[in-house]
């Protein structure tokens, strides 16, 4: 788990160094904002068209083999980026193609990496392996982020794409020295057991929205996702509008949801048994704290409240994704994931145009707060209706009548 730890923070930080100088380099190609959004969407397309199959690849195909054979074709996708760039041959087509090919990678390869973690130590400590891996996702975003610009500035753009393919052979290396749990990995024999016609993409999505625990941590999450965790944008324009700040106040602000992230990740990585409920309780206090900053008088009320706000949103992911990963048995679990991808590229591709509107007629403050609120009262409903359902009664035959039955049914059989 240590080993796997290490890759996947030089794997982040070689990730979030090439999404910084990607968007870098189509403004430099192009000299288009639009264009630039438009190569984070056909990078993202995939996870909402073909996650699911995604999944049940991930299903099929031996774990370690599938994260290994996604990391080196992830690696060579930014090699051969690198080198277009280093010949000056790389025109926004092609770009975007590439862009395209690794989304499409993507939606094996994260289902994929994140089950094998899990497989790495016993079951009762999957929570705290899930906490550790968004530990070291925040770090790496904080590490990629900030060695892009030092290598842009002296090794020039090619060198980040090169770094970041070196970070993805540097995880092809390490998979096959990795060893699961054995009784965390039941997975061999469950496949062994069934016949490969039934890791169906159609059987996943069934299982899933016949999950009623998936069903309601989608909605808590999507709402949540949608209304509440914008920061990037409701807090920027907040603090440069409503609260007179600049750039640098901003990034004050960003520094400390950071901190934020990283302390409820050490917290969430102390979680035994999430649960849908905990979620839910932690997303509805996170939105009150919302309201709470929607309404700050001051730049030092509002990074009192940015605080907690991170740290209780980062506990909720920890505890999310490990109900997620847990929650379906293991012939499920890549299935699961993929339609979950789709669902969450939903939300990140309609979240922030639905707040903007929110924003255009609210303003900053009226989006945090009613964002907030509408969060906080979905959640309350949901534990309303689910507290007043009352259990059906399912009559059992006695014991005597189930002795006459078998004794009609002896002649027959």
């Amino acid at each position: 788990m240590r080993w796997w730890s290490v890759a996947n923070l030089v794997s982040n930080a070689g990730t979030w160094m090439q999404l910084t100088v990607q968007n870098l380099l189509v403004l430099q190609i192009t000299g288009s904002a639009a264009a630039t959004g438009l190569s984070m969407s056909v990078q993202a397309a995939p996870a909402l068209l073909i996650s699911v199959f995604g999944g049940a690849v991930v299903d099929r195909w031996p774990r370690r083999l599938t994260a290994a054979v996604s990391q080196a074709l992830l690696g060579l996708v930014a090699f051969a980026t690198a080198t277009l760039v280093a010949l000056d041959r790389l025109d926004i087509t092609t770009l975007m193609v590439l862009a395209a090919v690794t989304g499409v990678v993507a939606t094996v390869d994260g289902p994929a990496c994140a089950l094998l973690g899990n497989d790495l130590v016993p079951q009762e400590d999957v929570p705290s392996a899930i906490g550790v891996g968004s530990l070291v996702h925040s770090a790496g975003r904080l590490v990629g982020a900030g060695l892009a610009g030092v290598t842009v500035a002296f090794l020039g753009t090619a060198a980040a794409y090169a770094a970041n393919g070196v970070s993805f052979l540097f995880v092809t290396a390490v998979i096959p020295f990795l060893r699961p749990v054995r009784h965390a990995e039941p997975e061999p024999a469950e496949k062994a057991a069934a016949p490969a016609d039934t890791l169906t993409v159609r059987e996943g999505l069934t299982y899933f929205m016949r999950r009623p625990r998936l069903v309601a941590l989608a909605a808590i999450t999507g709402v949540s996702a949608v209304f509440g965790r914008n920061y990037g944008l409701t807090l920027a324009v907040l603090v440069t509008g409503p609260l007179a700040g600049g750039a640098g106040a901003f990034g004050t602000v960003s520094t400390v949801l950071a901190v934020g992230g990283i302390l409820g990740a050490v917290l969430g990585a102390r979680l035994r048994r999430p649960s849908v409920r905990l979620v839910g309780v932690l997303a509805a206090g996170g939105a009150l704290l919302q309201v709470a900053a929607g309404l700050s008088p001051s730049m030092t009320v509002l990074l009192a409240l940015v605080l907690p706000m991170a740290v209780v949103e980062s506990v909720s992911d920890t505890a999310g994704t490990s109900v997620l990963q847990t929650d379906p048995p293991a012939r499920m679990r890549g299935r699961v994931l993929g339609v979950w991808g789709t669902i969450a590229t939903v939300w990140g591709l309609g979240g922030p145009p639905a707040l903007g509107f929110l924003m255009e007629h609210a303003g900053a403050r009226g989006a945090l707060v009613t964002g907030g609120l509408l969060i906080a009262g979905v959640i309350g409903t949901g534990f309303l209706f689910r507290s007043r359902r009352t259990p059906v009664t399912v009559p059992v035959p006695a014991l005597h009548e189930d002795l006459r039955e078998r004794d009609a049914l002896a002649p027959a059989a």
